[in-house]
């Protein structure tokens, strides 16, 4: 089959192996497939991964040993594959299972391929009014909902969103609809007026003065913007880090403690409620995307995702 393959760079390869699904798991032809972040640190060799990257994608399964009833489905996939013996799956924490692998990020090649293979219990229908553009994604909106898993967030507290990128435009989408006092801080003009006609606050870094949040959201990725998290989040606040950083932080922890500052590590989150969203209309992705590319392109498209102020660039896998 055709895919992307990275070791130590993108190599795009025509005979790449086709996956055989084992007991349990379904092999899913890919239709369209969302370039993250994550992918393009992996290819700057983020994690010293080798293999085929992609976790964002939609599809329609083509095999499922025993299983015949999810051949032709639609799907969407939860990306952590997880044991489910070990007794961190036993207590019901899967997603950090010691022996999961992650689809196209640790040990599971992932969906910039014309297949994938994933459990069947990581696997959701994706509802027929849901399109491939918009159902793509379903991971980074999950994402965002995993704050509201964590974090009471009542409709009388300031919030903070701080970064403008494609997670930081789902994240604020989600959280509007807690009617809290809404702000979202970046760089980017053009991307935060896609919140501004949806009626949410936004302002640049220098607009947004010295704001004291109840709760605040950092998902620039960035040292900078977790300094400023630190200092606008009050004291007995919550901070709530969306990011993950290339090298190490200098915090100063003793200001956490002194504020009493909650701090609360979150990553990937429920996939129904984002499937819900997304059909009743509540969150808008169309206008994130910014290219679509053939698989045969890859490299161009990874090019063009990694140029500043580019949001979603879509490959496009099979009809």
């Amino acid at each position: 089959m055709l895919a992307v393959y990275l070791n130590r760079g993108l190599e795009i390869r025509p005979d790449y192996p086709d996956p055989t699904p084992p007991p349990g798991e379904a092999r899913v032809r890919v239709r369209l497939a969302g370039i993250c972040n994550t992918d393009l640190e992996l290819m700057r060799g983020y994690l010293d991964f080798r293999g085929v990257p992609g976790h964002e994608f939609v599809g329609v399964v083509a095999e499922a040993p025993g299983h015949p009833e999810w051949v032709g489905k639609r799907v969407v996939g939860e990306i952590n594959a997880a044991c489910g013996t070990c007794p961190t799956c036993r207590a019901g924490r899967p997603t950090h299972c010691p022996n999961r692998t992650t689809l196209g990020i640790s040990g599971r090649d992932g969906a910039f391929a014309e297949f994938l293979l994933l459990p069947l219990v990581n696997l959701h229908e994706v509802p027929p009014e849901i399109p491939d553009e918009a159902a793509v994604f379903v991971e980074p909106l999950a994402a965002a909902l995993e704050i509201l898993q964590q974090v009471h967030i009542h409709p009388t507290d300031r919030v903070v969103v701080l970064g403008d990128g494609k997670l930081g435009l789902l994240i604020a989408q989600v959280l509007q609809l807690t009617g809290c006092d809404l702000l979202v801080v970046g760089r980017n003009r053009n991307k935060l007026a896609i919140l501004a006609r949806r009626g949410i606050p936004v302002a640049t870094v220098e607009e947004a003065g010295n704001p004291s949040a109840d709760v605040v959201v950092e998902c620039t990725g960035s040292p900078e913007g977790f300094a400023l998290a630190r200092r606008w989040v009050r004291p007995r606040g919550t901070l709530v880090l969306k990011s993950t950083y290339h090298g190490t932080l200098e915090v100063n922890m003793t200001m956490i403690a002194v504020d009493e500052v909650t701090v609360v590590g979150s990553r990937c989150g429920p996939f129904e409620p984002a499937l819900r969203l997304l059909r009743q209309g509540l969150v808008e992705v169309l206008p994130l995307i910014h290219a679509r590319y053939p698989l045969r392109q890859a490299d161009r498209a990874f090019e063009h995702a990694a140029r500043k102020g580019v949001l979603k660039v879509l490959l496009e896998i099979a009809p």
